[in-house]
């Protein structure tokens, strides 16, 4: 049996660690919170802009479309803090009440940006339909609509690109979800522009269109995030390729032959990860605690899980015990 320092993580595992999967320095804990930080509030003033010009112009250019779109990005505003809100609360150690921390504060508040998402969008279908009942009613939209709703655009893909880029850097869940609903504005902006357009060219119609349009994207992203963040709080396996990156990290550990019943479950955009390990039945109690704790050692240093519980199963040679024994 081979020494209890052999069973220590090499050098290497420390040098990995510290390089990305982007081939860039890992940030740390702190470096990653900052980031974090800086693009939620960098999206809120955006925002805070953007809401009011829109919901202005929109109002005094007589163009539901630009209004409904500045809801939307009101909307973004209030994601914007219960990102920063779940943020602050996920950071939290571990407790007495939540041994594991609070990182699914984040899936939390993916929930509730979901929700808030697919309320605005139920909203806006139900005011464009109610508009559409009445062609009658719906006035000449004024050109100043359309350079609003271009600005518009711009300023909403540029904040979706660097926010997405943040959000990957840092590898939220939380923060990918805020990105994309940015680009869900941007989205609705360009369909909010045509439907202007179109309204300016004598088809009135096309407006409250948009304004339909835009309505459904809201609501469809929203059921989309509301969906993935509840199956992750209902514990739902990481997928297929991660896991089978963690089980050959668990195989390749010295000492360790076999792995079996390894499941998995999200924790905010962190994984836990239970594992049964076959260890050579002939070794000793403490032999195999070193193996389970290197094995321990070498998944949290290579991959986003938070913690590894193991169990050791007794394994013997094949001309011994015609196979591989599990307990």
């Amino acid at each position: 049996m081979p020494p209890h320092s052999e069973f220590k993580p090499h050098d290497s595992d420390h040098e990995s660690h510290a390089v990305g999967e982007d081939g860039l320095p890992a940030l740390s804990p702190q470096e990653k919170v900052r980031a974090a930080s800086r693009s939620t509030w960098v999206s809120v003033v955006v925002n805070v802009v953007l809401t009011c010009v829109q919901i202005a112009v929109g109002i005094m250019a007589k163009s539901q479309a630009l209004v409904a779109d500045g809801i939307h990005s009101l909307s973004d505003l209030v994601s914007d803090f219960v990102v920063l809100f779940a943020g602050h609360h996920s950071r939290k150690d571990a407790d007495e009440d939540h041994p594991y921390g609070h990182h699914r504060f984040e899936t939390a508040a993916s929930l509730v940006l979901g929700l808030i998402l697919l309320a605005v969008g139920v909203g806006m279908l139900w005011s464009a339909a109610h508009k559409l009942q009445d062609p009658d009613s719906i006035p000449v939209v004024h050109g100043t609509a359309l350079w609003v709703a271009g600005i518009a655009l711009v300023a909403k893909e540029s904040l979706f690109r660097y926010m997405l880029a943040v959000a990957t850097r840092v590898k939220s869940s939380m923060l990918v979800a805020n990105a994309w609903h940015a680009r869900s504005d941007a989205a609705s902006s360009l369909v909010v522009g045509v439907g202007i357009i179109g309204n300016l060219a004598g088809y009135p119609l096309l407006d409250p269109i948009a304004a339909l349009i835009v309505g459904f994207m809201v609501g469809k992203m929203g059921w989309t995030f509301g969906w993935d963040a509840l199956n992750d709080l209902m514990d739902r396996a990481i997928d297929e390729e991660e896991v089978a990156a963690i089980r050959k990290t668990l195989e390749e550990t010295p000492g360790v032959h076999n792995v079996h019943d390894l499941r998995t479950r999200k924790m905010g955009d962190l994984i836990v990860v239970d594992a049964h390990l076959e260890v050579d039945a002939l070794i000793t109690v403490e032999a195999g605690h070193d193996i389970a704790v290197l094995a321990r050692q070498r998944v949290l240093q290579r991959h986003r899980v938070l913690d590894l519980m193991t169990h050791l199963d007794p394994w013997r040679k094949p001309d011994l015990d015609h196979g591989p024994g599990r307990s």
